[in-house]
């Protein structure tokens, strides 16, 4: 269950509205689970990665039964972001400047309150791979984008699978992980980039000191009951939405249940 840490009044309650970020790791596979912690969650705004789908097969009847409107940007058994909002987007756009190459990574939508950026960066396999290469050269298309199309003075949210833990405390062992991906100094350099730009990580906004993960490797036994993640999924935003996030949690139920996905939501509450 998702708890917060206050009880706002009836007039913020009126006001609120969270927004959620969450690799499902296959929408389809996924669907019973997902469609039962969105009507117990029930965030106005949620950034779906590597829904694994092509457009046409995207499930969005299920979801629109739910009171969403959806957007998506997939490919075959691979990557794939949506977009889930109560309110109908003015603007949808898809992709970098630069181009995917072909690769269903990026999705933004215009919204009442701003503009949301979902992403869904490369993981990157192994430190001199050419997938690593690419990861690194998509994180320099973000931070190139973003002054491109975006204000940081203008409500914005970039939310997302960034695939980088941003510091040591973000990673079950850093002393094992040092170098690695998700861990090595040139990604955390350039995720520092993308936030210099005007972004804030909004869960350290509210945890400056606190170990919490939001991905929980498959291949390490047990990894979810020992505890051995990464914290790699965030929600970041600019100035006037950082200023009235009154928090910002990881959900760990949804991980913990019978075929879950490796990761788990990240829900940020505003207003």
């Amino acid at each position: 269950m998702l708890l917060w840490a206050h009880t706002p009044s009836k007039e913020s309650r009126r006001m609120a509205w969270s927004l959620a970020t969450f690799n499902v790791n296959g929408v389809r596979a996924r669907l019973p689970l997902l469609l039962g912690w969105l009507k117990t969650a029930a965030p106005e705004v949620v950034c779906l990665q590597e829904t694994k789908v092509t457009d046409e097969d995207f499930p969005a009847a299920a979801l629109e039964e739910l009171g969403y409107h959806v957007y998506f940007h997939g490919q075959k058994a691979f990557n794939g972001v949506a977009i889930l909002s109560k309110n109908q987007a003015a603007q949808v756009r898809s992709g970098l400047e630069e181009g995917d190459g072909g690769q269903a990574r990026v999705l933004a939508a215009k919204l009442d309150w701003g503009w949301v950026v979902n992403l869904y960066v490369p993981q990157g396999r192994e430190v001199g791979h050419e997938a690593w290469e690419y990861k690194l050269h998509f994180l320099g298309q973000v931070a190139a984008m973003l002054p491109q199309r975006f204000d940081p003075a203008q409500p914005l949210v970039v939310a997302g699978d960034i695939n980088v833990a941003p510091t040591d405390l973000d990673v079950y062992d850093p002393k094992r992980m040092a170098g690695k991906v998700s861990c090595h100094p040139d990604e955390r350099a350039a995720l520092e980039r993308i936030e210099q730009w005007g972004l804030t990580d909004l869960f350290r906004l509210h945890h400056p000191e606190e170990k919490q993960f939001t991905f929980w490797d498959y291949r390490l036994p047990q990894s979810f009951k020992r505890n051995l993640g990464w914290r790699i999924d965030l929600v970041l935003a600019t100035a006037p939405l950082a200023k009235i996030c009154t928090g910002c949690l990881v959900d760990v139920g949804p991980r913990g249940q019978a075929k879950p996905s490796d990761h788990t939501p990240v829900v940020a509450r505003f207003g």
